[in-house]
């Protein structure tokens, strides 16, 4: 058996923490996902570390495969780039990714290896190989668990420096997010 890890979804190395849990497919979390590397260069990657924690909601009915997906990416040479380009690609493709009211449409029919070759085919990241890696539930749960520990119930949610930041949206402007770090 082959040794693996999930690279950590983490930028920047400074000493302030800024947690972003996000659903991939969830339209409030593109949004934040989209403004995070704007942020990270306004706050400095020197002063701010963004750890993005993955938060699997079961009313987006492909959620559990696409953050599956992400981690599978995660475990490539390419690590955390290679997950940052499956979540770009899922955000910017998200009806290929979602049912029409979180029930109906056309993805009823999509299979799970369906999704998975519309990542790979949107993401250039070749994931499936790595998508049946044993353990990789591990990381997953871990995923799930630190949020369940955090209080996290909806996406997207912030956490600076540990602490739920409840007035932190998606909708807010990167300026904001930088000045709710100390």
């Amino acid at each position: 058996m082959t040794a693996w890890m999930a690279d950590p979804l983490i930028w920047g190395i400074g000493p302030q923490r800024f947690e972003v849990f996000l659903e991939p497919t969830c339209p409030f979390s593109g949004r934040a996902f989209g403004k995070l590397w704007d942020f990270l260069d306004h706050a400095g990657p020197e002063r701010v570390s963004i750890c993005i924690r993955l938060h699997s909601q079961p009313w987006h009915l492909f959620s559990g495969v696409i953050t599956r997906a992400i981690l599978a990416a995660s475990t490539l040479p390419e690590g955390r780039e290679a997950a940052r380009r499956v979540m770009q690609a899922v955000y910017a493709k998200r009806e290929d990714f979602e049912f029409e009211n979180h029930a109906t449409g056309p993805n009823r029919d999509a299979t799970p290896n369906d999704i998975l070759s519309r990542i790979e085919a949107l993401s250039g990241v070749n994931l499936v190989t790595r998508f049946d890696t044993p353990g990789l539930d591990r990381a997953l749960k871990w995923h799930c668990r630190y949020a369940r520990q955090n209080g996290i119930h909806v996406s997207p949610t912030f956490m600076v420096n540990g602490l739920v930041a409840p007035t932190l949206g998606s909708g807010d402007l990167i300026e904001s997010w930088a000045a709710a770090l100390d």
